[in-house]
């Protein structure tokens, strides 16, 4: 008896995929043979959804199927193709995602967070974040619309990519760009060391810094050499505070600039480091309990920048003058004062200041503050 049970056909179960011969073709039905499991049938909506294929049908040729019921009113195995399809396209990714396979997908949509593509039939989505670093979109001024613009030149064009997350539960299928070229960026920046100088031409200016390409040691004289890129941050462009990179820089601009930093992938770069550190000479120009003029170029809720030549800027703190209130009355942007050194520490790049007034009026406004009533 065991024996016999063990022989008997295994009912196929729903969701599993089957294979087996095609039987009988016509316009409304397909009927497979599965053997010993019995027949199958593909019916109405899958007919019509996969027309195509199933014109190009046989009885003879091998097919798969997923099943969607065990056993229908007619006592047939009842199937579906795009199931099928779906199930083994998931398959697929998952295994590309694994294996970390590169593999070219189209691009059918662009929205200002990235870019939409197919990959074996299933949608997914490039971020912006993810794209390499050829096709960024560096916008200038970060207008999403321009970015937006720069993203649909990509719509219908294939590009190299690797499946970073697969999850068929949420229909979600997130790929990158820029995770194809990391391995051959890292072999690149082997050749580099901490120190190395670099020529190379603005590739784009952002808020935070600017991007440099410059060509790969060892392919300077090809007539098309592999280029890199990396970053120089605001605050490795220059010795002075600055708040906008575009003050200084512009795409196309030719730097030579100092590597300070390798990590992975990324590249950073310093143009700061080639000038001569004005801290270093500072107490030559500034000491302690002097008197100077100097600009004010920010406010914000700790205190004022003040900016006493190109090179040297200094704080005064929202404590020396006691409140956010007081600060706001005395100081304005754009406006010179005399300010009071009241400590240099060239080692970090610090200089604290006070603004210079007269005792009677620091007197009066201290006593203000200290008199007025807390409102709760």
């Amino acid at each position: 008896m065991t024996g016999l049970l063990a022989q008997s056909p295994k009912t196929p179960k729903l969701g599993e995929i089957v294979t087996g011969k095609v039987l009988e073709v016509s316009r409304s039905t397909v009927f497979i043979d599965l053997g010993a499991a019995g027949t199958g049938v593909l019916l109405g909506r899958e007919i019509k959804e996969n027309r195509n294929l199933i014109k190009s049908l046989k009885p003879g040729d091998e097919i798969s199927a997923m099943v969607l019921e065990a056993e229908n009113e007619n006592g047939f195995i009842e199937l579906s193709l795009q199931a099928a399809h779906r199930e083994q396209s998931w398959d697929v990714l998952r295994k590309m995602s694994s294996s970390q396979e590169i593999v070219k997908a189209r691009v059918t949509a662009a929205n200002r967070g990235g870019l939409m593509i197919e990959l074996s039939g299933v949608a997914g989505f490039l971020p912006v974040s993810q794209l390499s670093h050829e096709h960024y979109p560096r916008v200038e001024d970060g207008d999403k619309n321009k970015i937006l613009q720069e993203l649909n030149k990509f719509i219908n064009k294939e590009l190299e990519i690797r499946v970073l997350d697969v999850d068929p539960s949420q229909q979600k299928l997130i790929v990158s760009e820029k995770a194809v070229g990391e391995e051959k960026v890292r072999q690149a920046l082997s050749q580099y060391q901490i120190g190395d100088m670099v020529e190379g031409t603005i590739s784009g200016v952002v808020d935070f810094g600017a991007f440099v390409r410059f060509p790969l040691k060892g392919t300077e004289a090809q007539e098309k050499p592999e280029m890199i890129e990396g970053l120089i941050h605001i605050s490795e462009i220059d010795w002075q505070l600055i708040e906008d990179p575009r003050q200084l820089l512009h795409a196309g601009q030719k730097v030579t600039a100092k590597i300070i930093g390798i990590e992975k992938d990324r590249l950073s770069l310093s143009l700061k480091a080639l000038k001569k550190d004005p801290w270093q000479e500072i107490g030559s120009k500034y000491t302690k309990d002097q008197i100077v003029k100097g600009e004010v170029t920010k406010i914000n809720s700790f205190g004022a920048f003040v900016q006493l030549d190109k090179d040297i800027h200094g704080l005064v703190h929202v404590s020396d003058l006691g409140s956010i209130d007081i600060m706001n009355k005395h100081l304005q942007g754009g406006q010179k004062y005399d300010f009071k050194i009241i400590s240099i520490e060239p080692a970090v790049h610090k200089m604290a200041l006070s603004l210079v007034r007269p005792e009677s009026a620091a007197k009066a406004e201290a006593a203000a503050e200290t008199e007025t009533p807390k409102t709760e």
